[in-house]
């Protein structure tokens, strides 16, 4: 998901000039590196700050320094964060086989960040696969999600609803049919995956990031969970209905965003017994994190004090 059309042409023009994956240290930061284990498999989390724990999901092509300047921002306002690697990331472990990175085992990493931190709940944000997890965890562990944000990716429900009848949301899955195919990782690249990343300052890390990670793992989410085909495919593939979300609701949404149709998230409302917020901005694309920062930091910082 995300600029994902740009980013896989990007990716393709990379590995023609770049051979070669290298390792390198990870780069220092102001947290606490931990990890939690699901099922023999550790995942990497960075911690932050005091207070009620917000465990946050990064999505592809990314990993958990995606989250600094909202972790910041939520640290300076009395929040505990814990940011992720996806496990196929950076410094989380990196299961062989597409069936481990089927929807049931990436709701368990989850589960055990909340765990490892000693919580029985906790405020969850996931932004593209990390936003795709994370409606899952608030579905089949509503135990465990006591406020919910999303960033870029429709209810399932509403995804599958454009897929079967947008055409323009048809279209922009397109890149997701072409990670889904064998094969698909070896036209990727650390350097070409890291294309969208603005900060001169943060792109090394981004790349040493990739680096490290696994490169298949990152398309074995495609092919795990990705919804197959279009139309009346995916229509009947839908399941008939899907547990309601008790959690509040924040989604954020970047309009500019090319792969995941904006149209999708109406109706949001109807999966969700408490109350459900809505921002779009108009001049953000998919990674609205960036694109809006300020605006996206301000706006879940001040939401979660209002529910505090």
């Amino acid at each position: 998901m995300g600029r994902h059309t740009n980013i896989f042409r990007i990716a393709l023009a990379a590995a023609l000039l770049i051979a070669g994956v290298a390792s390198a240290a990870p780069a220092r930061h102001a947290g606490a590196d931990r990890y939690a284990e699901n099922a023999g498999v550790k995942i990497h989390y960075v911690v932050q700050g005091k207070g009620p724990l917000v465990v946050m999901i990064h999505g592809f092509p990314d990993y958990w320094a995606t989250w600094k300047p909202l972790m910041k921002t939520l640290n300076g306002a009395g929040y505990r964060t814990a940011a992720l690697d996806l496990r196929g990331y950076n410094l989380s472990d990196k299961p062989q086989g597409e069936a481990a990175y089927a929807m049931p085992n990436l709701v368990g990493d989850v589960a055990a960040v909340i765990a490892a931190e000693g919580q029985k709940d906790a405020i969850v944000i996931g932004h593209d696969w990390g936003a795709a997890v994370a409606w899952n965890v608030a579905m089949s562990r509503p135990e465990v999600v006591n406020r919910l944000v999303i960033l870029s990716v429709p209810h399932p429900a509403g995804m599958a609803r454009e897929l079967a009848a947008n055409k323009a949301q048809q279209e922009g899955s397109n890149y997701a049919r072409n990670f889904q195919k064998p094969g698909s990782e070896k036209m990727l690249t650390a350097e070409g995956l890291a294309g969208w990343v603005k900060d001169p300052k943060e792109k090394p890390a981004y790349i040493a990031a990739f680096k490290r990670s696994d490169l298949g793992a990152m398309m074995n989410y495609y092919r795990a969970n990705y919804p197959r085909g279009t139309g009346a495919d995916v229509a009947a593939a839908a399941p008939p209905a899907l547990p309601m979300i008790k959690a509040p609701v924040l989604v954020i949404h970047g309009m500019k965003d090319t792969a995941l149709n904006a149209a999708g998230h109406s109706g949001t409302w109807e999966h969700v017994q408490a109350d459900t917020t809505i921002l779009m901005v108009p001049n953000a694309g998919h990674f609205v994190q960036h694109d809006a920062e300020g605006l996206v930091n301000r706006t879940i910082r001040d939401w979660l004090n209002e529910r505090r």
